[in-house]
């Protein structure tokens, strides 16, 4: 079986196929409190704050523990870094994705994808080009090519990343996770053509506030409408086989989040971790 790097898409693959992440800022201090956590990895909070990509580099360094990447007989970081970026579907930006993974980012998570048109962009910004024609050649790549650094987080010979650093599941092998965000009614209405015509999306992640101010509720999270919408999400994940995210899980809701299908656990960033450990003893339960 090949070396599975991307710790994320592991627990997607592994026994009951629950991940668990944070969002974090891209600071070192929140790197080390999380690099020692129980989580699968991290998300790096860019959309909200400066895209600093020296802050960013910087962070993704102090993930690496040498202790843990030792005991795991694995090159790979242990605690898997992805960016949530900060322009939206719609501004159709290639770029953003392209630095963090250029540093060695795992996978990056698109804040508002609303029509197949986006999704398509955000999963094509995510892949090398290739010919048509090529085996998995839809969506056709765009990013450029600088792997130098990347192949060095990875702790890969260039050649070995160029084989690794494609999407999953479209690439079986793939570590490059692409989680778009479903955040407005336009993406729910949308959702069953998008994942009928985009192939590579990894996750879908429900961003419950957004949608809620658009519902009229902000941060009414038990709004019949906005559940309904939430369900509605995640029975067209388990249709076509694709995780479905909750970006707010806690100590109160996390059995109800495993038990209602929620793949892509997103805990409070908060250093005591007690969600996550709620959650690991409910997911044990399920292996």
């Amino acid at each position: 079986m090949t070396e599975r790097l991307n710790g994320v898409i592991r627990a997607l693959t592994q026994g009951p196929g629950i991940s668990f992440t944070s969002f974090i800022q891209p600071e070192v201090e929140n790197a080390v409190a999380f690099a020692q956590s129980d989580n699968d990895g991290v998300v790096f909070e860019m959309e909200h704050n400066p895209w600093d990509i020296r802050a960013l580099r910087e962070a993704m360094q102090f993930l690496l523990l040498r202790q843990r990447i030792a005991q795991a007989g694995s090159v790979a970081c242990q605690m898997t870094p992805l960016v949530r970026i900060p322009p939206s579907g719609s501004e159709m930006n290639q770029w953003f994705a392209k630095q963090a993974l250029d540093l060695g980012a795992y996978g990056i998570v698109w804040p508002r994808i609303s029509t197949p048109g986006q999704a398509y962009n955000a999963v094509a910004a995510c892949r090398y080009p290739s010919r048509p024609g090529d085996a998995l050649h839809e969506p056709a790549g765009l990013r450029g090519d600088a792997p130098m650094p990347a192949a060095r987080y990875w702790g890969l010979p260039q050649q070995e990343y160029y084989r690794k650093a494609d999407v999953w599941p479209l690439a079986p092998d793939g570590e490059v996770l692409v989680v778009l965000m479903i955040e407005d009614t336009k993406a729910i209405d949308n959702l069953e053509t998008i994942l009928k015509e985009v192939p590579g999306i990894g996750v879908l992640l429900i961003g419950e506030g957004d949608l809620t101010q658009e519902l009229g509720c902000p941060r009414e999270y038990d709004n019949p409408e906005l559940l309904r919408m939430m369900d509605h999400v995640l029975k067209l994940g388990k249709v076509f086989g694709v995780p479905v995210g909750h970006p707010h899980v806690n100590e109160k809701n996390v059995a109800s989040v495993i038990e209602q299908g929620y793949r892509f656990l997103m805990t409070f960033p908060r250093r005591d971790f007690s969600a996550l450990d709620e959650g690991r003893r409910l997911v044990r339960g399920l292996s």
